[in-house]
């Protein structure tokens, strides 16, 4: 057991979501990857907005496949339990776990970065395999190179939020360069990769078309129907959380009126937790994002939030830095005013939407600026047509874009 390699924290992790009242089983998502463990197709990458289950699912996989100990304590309930895949794989495989958004104390440079991974990765596994003759200056993938030729064991990758450096503030473009290769190095065309699981918000960045990373397969919200169901929460999902919710609320009402007087507290306390969300409105807050396929789909934090708070509010926008794409649409506001207007008031708009690469960050076009924003989260794209997906997004472009100071810019403009 190590800090990378068959680290317990993924299993930690996935149990207490699972012990959560408001938990869906997404544990299926198991049985569809492992049948590329091994094979040419054993780079996965999913990306998708913040706060869209990503970790979530990284940690259910290390739980499940990982060497951290018996996982069944956790996955006996869950629907991955009647799949073939659960006695022949569980606990059953060396897992590397990566996350990209950690960066050591007082970090300030890429080279403090990246040496805290390769270091904590050499020294896991000369203490996993002391016979193996790993030395401190081997690179990470001479070692695990090593170890295959030894013991031709192999090893499944989960890195997550592998597009969390591009928005820290000491990586420089020749960083990002550095970087892709450090992957490339480390995955790409390796016989000790048995499966490689990679999460994000942004798409792989695409310098030629021999792009260091091109051995993943992507799948993003947009273009790629598979995996569209893990990801977000289906009305059937949120329709049995929202039965959870009512019968949570009924049963502590039920134990205070066994087990107290009924005073004036308690009958302000009871009311404090009565249910106050009506199924509707959890539809118009936080439903409205577009898979490939079509299906429409809930916010999962913020539907788990408010039912958690009994509050309807915004809980997403306010967990992630957004102000710097709302940056670039202030400062191209001619070119979208018109769109922006439209959409505030709960249109569709045409456009078309292009991958929005990690290493392209000024943005300047119509285009460039809606693929950006559908990537984050901030619009969804279905059918040709751009959107603002809910009462949450529209109240933060209310907030962002239609201040007194840009409702006078775009009466200026319309007047010009």
């Amino acid at each position: 057991m190590g800090m990378f390699l068959n680290s317990k924290a993924p299993c930690e992790a996935y149990k207490k979501i699972t012990q959560a009242p408001y938990f869906v089983d997404k544990s299926l998502l198991l049985a569809d990857l492992a049948p590329s463990f091994g094979s040419i197709n054993c780079y996965c990458c999913i990306t998708r907005p913040r706060r869209f289950g990503k970790t979530v699912a990284a940690n259910m996989i290390g739980a499940f496949f990982g060497k951290t100990g018996k996982s069944n304590h956790i996955f006996d309930r869950l629907a991955v339990s009647k799949q073939d895949i659960y006695k022949t794989h569980r606990n059953k495989y060396n897992v590397i776990s990566i996350d990209f958004s950690k960066a050591p104390k007082g970090c300030s440079s890429y080279a403090q970065y990246i040496q805290r991974i390769e270091n904590g990765i050499l020294k896991d596994l000369q203490n996993a395999y002391t016979d193996c003759g790993i030395n401190t200056d081997d690179s990470p993938w001479d070692a695990l190179q090593s170890i295959y030729e030894q013991t031709e064991h192999t090893f499944l990758f989960l890195l997550d939020e592998w597009d969390a450096i591009f928005h820290m503030p000491f990586i420089s473009a020749e960083n990002q360069k550095e970087y892709l290769l450090f992957l490339k190095w480390l995955l790409k065309d390796q016989p000790y990769v048995e499966f490689a699981y990679m999460t994000g918000v942004l798409p792989i960045a695409k310098y030629s078309s021999g792009s260091e990373l091109n051995m993943f397969v992507e799948y993003d919200m947009v273009t790629s129907e598979k995996f569209s169901g893990y990801f977000g929460f289906s009305d059937e999902e949120v329709d049995d959380l929202y039965r959870r919710y009512c019968k949570n609320s009924g049963l502590w009402q039920q134990k205070m009126s066994r087990h107290r007087q009924i005073d004036t507290q308690t009958e302000t306390e009871q009311k404090a937790t009565l249910p106050k969300i009506t199924r509707q409105e959890l539809r118009d807050w936080y439903d409205g994002y577009y898979t490939a396929a079509g299906i429409r789909l809930y916010n999962p934090r913020s539907v788990i939030l408010a039912l958690t708070d009994n509050q309807l509010r915004n809980y997403w926008t306010s967990s992630g830095p957004y102000d710097e794409l709302f940056y670039y649409i202030r400062h191209n506001i001619e070119d979208v005013r018109e769109d922006l207007i439209l959409m505030v008031s709960g249109e569709r708009v045409s456009a078309e939407i292009g991958q929005f690469a990690a290493v392209s960050m000024e943005i300047h076009s119509r285009e460039q600026i809606y693929s950006a924003m559908v990537v984050y989260g901030l619009l969804t794209y279905e059918s040709g047509k751009i959107m603002i997906p809910n009462k949450e997004l529209m109240d933060k472009f209310n907030e962002l874009l239609l201040t007194k100071e840009h409702r006078r810019k775009i009466e200026l403009l319309e007047l010009s």
